[in-house]
């Protein structure tokens, strides 16, 4: 292997040595059938020549430029993607917490969502290989995500959206300057439209999972997390999960430094799903995969097939992930006890990480003293018809002090 990666086949186990645009295995792909999740997805393998005797500090002072499939660092947007905060939480409904807590917060990403790691790279990899315009599908964060990475870079991008996105997601890609695409059906219906136009006009695709470099670029939050950790390794990181390409990206990432010899064991990675939308949860180790329609307030995890199954179930079974399904009660409960506690506002897909947490903690399953981190993917400012059930706005005050002191009578 001479070059600085290669792509590896996850059903077939095929190489393939291309330095151009790359997205399937030709030969798994064809014999994809109706209804059932891509079948050729493909992993992201490095040069082990060019890695031999690195050591973690050196990646790291690098941006991990060694383990991402760009040549340099400048080709990335000038925007701020990833190194986002990572919080640590004494206290719960004021009661001290017998294990560690870390919340990383990738709603501080430039267009307030985790998506921006793998968007950054895919823009990064088209500034490079002469590419200016990028076509996505997406339920909104990964369109508007695009959108603002493109506009950035001053590359074009379209979006196909299901019209019934979230109004917030649909003003964001349009104030990028993106092409809007509304699509009158669901995610999946956006998705397969977009993979034919991409082969109808020749625009470079950034779906996730279909594109491997999406993986490539969500496996950073691993990276900062063993960074942020200074060496030591969280016991378990709750993700949630839709299409599993978040989750697959956290377990390569990880996957990637026990490759090289930099770790020598896997956090045990919780995938929380909505009970709404468990496709992935409900068939892990299955023989047949059976989609059950998705229905859920959190529609950034809202899948019928997700696209990146096989590979998410692949490492949730070898490395003994975990699971969790959540409701959309406890999704909101989660959003409105994490705001107050925390101080962080996430949207509802972001917040199913919180409930999964929740659900371990009260079923016993978190030990004391242990390391726990959330993955908190999205800004609740994206989605703001999702929590209006947990909202009573007062009616206005008459401007006296008299009115005031009846309005705050029981209230401080």
């Amino acid at each position: 292997m001479s070059a600085k990666f290669i792509y590896h086949c996850i059903d077939c186990g095929k190489q393939i040595q291309e330095n151009g645009i790359v997205y399937v295995c030709p030969v798994c792909s064809a014999k994809q059938q109706t209804g059932q999740p891509p079948r050729g997805i493909l992993k992201v393998v490095y040069n082990p020549d060019l890695l031999k005797g690195l050591s973690f500090e050196e990646l790291e002072k690098n941006q991990f430029l060694g383990l991402l499939p760009i040549n340099s660092l400048e080709s990335l947007p000038f925007l701020k993607v990833g190194l986002t905060p990572l919080y640590r939480i004494e206290k719960l409904n004021g009661a001290a917490l017998s294990h560690s807590l870390l919340l990383k917060d990738d709603s501080q990403n430039p267009t307030f969502s985790f998506k921006d790691r793998a968007s950054a790279i895919v823009s990064a990899f088209a500034k490079e290989n002469g590419i200016d315009a990028i076509v996505t599908a997406s339920t909104g964060n990964a369109g508007s995500s695009l959108a603002g990475m493109c506009a950035a870079q001053g590359q074009k991008a379209v979006i196909f959206v299901p019209a019934n996105a979230p109004k917030a997601k649909l003003t964001q890609i349009l104030m990028y300057g993106a092409l809007l695409a509304p699509v009158d059906g669901n995610y999946d219906t956006a998705f397969d439209l977009s993979i034919e136009a991409t082969k109808r006009f020749g625009w470079y695709n950034r779906n996730t999972a279909y594109n491997p470099l999406t993986i490539e670029g969500k496996k950073t939050v691993s990276l900062e997390l063993y960074s942020q950790l200074k060496g030591r390794l969280p016991d378990r990181i709750f993700v949630p999960v839709g299409d599993g390409v978040i989750i697959s990206g956290v377990y390569k990432g990880f996957e990637d430094l026990m490759n090289l010899g930099m770790i020598n064991r896997m956090p045990v990675i919780v995938a929380v799903q909505a009970e709404g939308s468990s496709n992935i949860i409900d068939n892990l180790g299955k023989k047949e995969f059976y989609a059950t329609p998705s229905h859920t307030i959190a529609d950034s995890i809202s899948v019928d097939i997700p696209r990146n199954f096989r590979m998410a179930a692949d490492y949730l079974l070898k490395y003994e992930g975990m699971t969790a399904k959540v409701s959309d009660k406890e999704i909101l409960d989660a959003s409105g006890k994490l705001a107050k506690n925390t101080g962080i506002f996430a949207e509802p897909a972001a917040a199913a990480a919180y409930a999964g947490y929740s659900n371990f903690l009260k079923n016993n399953l978190i030990p004391e003293g242990s390391v726990n981190v959330l993955l908190l993917t999205g800004s609740g400012l994206k989605d703001l018809n999702a929590v209006q059930t947990l909202l009573d706005i007062p009616a206005p005050v008459k401007p006296d002090m008299a009115s005031v002191e009846t309005f705050l009578k029981g209230k401080i």
